[in-house]
Parts: structure tokens; C-alpha cells; sequence
């Protein structure tokens, strides 16, 4: 065997265990955001020694500054925190980064209940299952649980709590985005229902821009219950296979992705029935799969795809071509794709 050979070899072995053990990143950003890592460092400037940090931390013992250090050095390696040594030989600073914004438990824009959510031992116990789902079927979800994720939310308020608060955030970075691009969009839209709204945040944020619209916050029952309440919208519980409240333009944000392609072509053709012939518009907010993976969130639309295998009935990610078949399967055969600084893209369509 060649040298050339040999290097490429042990390159796949250091490969390998990257892949392998890939998890203590997530699981390091997970104990970052519990232990308010960088809520602390920013409250104190952006420059703060370890020992600083383990003071501030909310403790009932002494933190384990060994562990500490650990997760800090780690952190720091992967950019999600600075570390400086001052040249007068004092304690190492931490600083933050333009990651660690996005673990701030305060901030307006914050991925940190989507990063509590995604791992937590509920959301992860499915990802066991994924193997034995390509050999025999089912849902991943529900052998990990006994019953598929929106039965265990109305079931168990605690993690129905998580789940929401995940959304939430989410929807905050999501539609800010979608707002700077799609500008005058909803000029002509009196009535607006948001199929799938979670608690309302979204729809809210959507009528700060048009406050004209009267929207319509519709998802399960269980959902809305948690529902405050915002002025100029309804919170309506409801079954978006049943029926969808009648307005002139339908949202949904990454409702579709979750579901497979017989349950989409149904909730379409409800949103059909629910919006006028002639002026009607269902605009989606949703991931539009590309073959070449070509942007700054790199592999993330096919990781999304896998997620919607662990946690969903069937769902999954969608190229142009697979939205296109969709679309005109559930009653829309004109769209447009708006590309939009987030990962998902806005899809809108008519129904003629």
C-alpha cells in the first residue's frame, strides 16, 4: 500500500470518528445553553475568567470547574465562545462570539429552545429507531414512544411546553426573514389564517407589518389553549384534515414538511376550499431541497430531512419538482419561489 494510500486511509478513520462521536457537539451546546453559558460572558462584557463563570452559575454545590473547563475548551475550538490569554500571565477570558448570540435565553432572536428541544432525550430516543424503520416500516416516533409526536404532546404538557417554545423561537428568526423579503405581499389580504400557528407568535409578527389583516391563529386544541391572547387575532382549535377556517390567503410555516405527500394533498385541498377561486393564495414557508447543497447552511436541508423521518409521520423535504407535483395534486397549479436569508424559502401558489 502507497503513502498516498495510506494517508487517505487514516483520513477516513479520522472521518469516521468525527461522524462517530459528532453528538458531544450538540450535547456541548446543549449543557451551554442549560448552564447559561453565554447569558453569564455576555452580562459581564464579553470578558470573564473560568472561575467568574462558575460563580455565576446557579448551583446548589460548587461547579465542577474540571468539567467546566472542559466544555469551554471544547466551545472555544468550535468558535462558539473566544478564549484570551492577557500578556501579564492572568486567567484565561472568555468572550462571545457571533454563535453564542444565538444562545442567549433573553435575546428577541435565540436558538436556544430549539437546541433544549432537538435534544432532548424525548426528540432523541427516535433517531435509534431509523434503521429498523428502513427495513420495516413505520414511524420512528412512535416506537421510540408508543404513539406519534402530536399525540404525545396533547398527553404530556411538559414536553407539549418544550415543543411549542422550540416553535416559537424558531418562528421569530424565520419570519423576520420572510417579512424582509416579502415585502407587499400581503397588501391585498383582508383575512389571513396561519394553518398550524403554534401559540401566535408568527401570525403576530406578520400583522405588525400589515395591520389591516384580521388573522385567524389555527391549530389543535391543546395547542391554542396555551395561546395568548394578541389583539386583531382569533385563536381557533381545530383539524387541518377536517377543515381550515375560510380567509383570503392561508400561511403555513413548515407544516407540509411534516407530513407525507396523501396527508399534504389533503390539507391543500382543504386550503383550497377554505380561500376565494380568483384572488386566493396559499403561501409556504418550507425547505426547497437543492442537489448541490450550494449555501451557507450547507448540508442542513438534507439533516432537516432526516429529522422529519425520526420525529413525523411521514414527512419529509421537498425539491421544486416534488413541491410542483404537490402543489398541483392539491388544487394549485401556478407557484412561485421566493428565495429568503433562512433556510427554508417562501412558496407561493395559486389555485389558478
Amino acid at each position: 500500500m502507497g503513502s498516498l494510500e495510506v494517508e487517505a486511509l487514516l483520513k477516513g478513520q479520522a472521518e469516521v470518528w468525527q461522524y462517530m462521536l459528532g453528538f458531544a457537539d450538540s450535547m456541548a451546546l446543549k449543557s451551554a445553553v442549560e448552564l447559561r453559558l453565554a447569558d453569564i460572558i455576555h452580562s459581564n462584557g464579553g470578558s470573564i475568567s473560568l472561575s467568574q463563570i462558575a460563580s455565576s452559575i446557579n448551583s446548589l454545590c460548587q461547579p465542577k470547574y474540571s468539567i467546566l473547563g472542559a466544555f469551554m475548551r471544547m466551545l472555544v475550538r468550535k468558535g462558539v465562545f473566544t478564549a484570551h490569554r492577557p500578556s501579564d500571565g492572568g486567567d484565561t477570558l472568555y468572550g462571545s462570539t457571533h454563535i453564542s448570540t444565538w444562545l442567549l435565553h433573553d435575546s428577541e432572536l435565540s436558538l436556544a429552545p430549539m437546541i433544549l428541544m432537538e435534544n432532548n432525550l424525548w426528540q432523541l430516543a427516535p433517531w435509534h429507531y431509523l434503521s429498523q424503520c428502513v427495513k420495516e416500516g413505520g414511524i420512528a416516533f412512535k416506537k421510540a414512544h408508543g404513539c406519534e409526536m402530536w399525540d404525545f404532546a396533547s398527553q404530556n404538557p411538559e414536553f407539549n411546553k418544550l415543543f411549542n417554545d422550540a416553535l416559537a423561537c424558531t418562528a421569530k428568526i424565520v419570519i423576520r426573514a420572510f417579512l424582509s423579503r416579502y415585502k407587499d405581499g400581503f397588501n391585498n389580504v383582508r383575512s389571513l389564517v396561519d394553518v398550524g400557528g403554534g401559540t401566535g407568535g408568527e401570525l403576530v409578527e406578520i400583522l405588525k407589518a400589515y395591520p389591516h389583516i384580521q388573522g385567524i391563529n389555527f391549530d389543535l386544541p391543546h395547542v391554542v389553549a396555551t395561546a395568548p391572547e394578541y389583539e386583531g387575532v382569533s385563536n381557533v382549535g381545530g383539524n387541518m384534515f377536517e377543515a381550515i377556517p375560510n380567509a383570503d390567503a392561508i400561511f403555513m410555516k413548515w407544516i407540509l414538511h411534516d407530513w407525507s405527500d396523501e396527508a399534504c394533498v389533503k390539507i391543500l385541498k382543504n386550503c383550497r376550499k377554505a380561500i376565494p377561486e380568483e384572488t386566493g393564495k396559499v403561501v409556504l414557508v418550507e425547505i426547497v431541497l437543492q442537489e448541490d447543497g450550494n449555501n451557507m447552511f450547507g448540508d442542513m436541508d438534507l439533516v432537516f430531512d432526516l429529522l422529519m423521518f425520526a420525529h413525523t409521520t411521514g414527512g419529509k423535504e421537498r425539491t421544486e419538482q416534488e413541491w410542483k407535483k404537490l402543489l398541483e395534486e392539491g388544487g394549485f397549479p401556478r407557484y412561485n419561489v421566493i428565495n429568503i436569508p433562512a433556510l427554508p424559502s417562501i412558496i407561493e401558489a395559486y389555485p389558478q
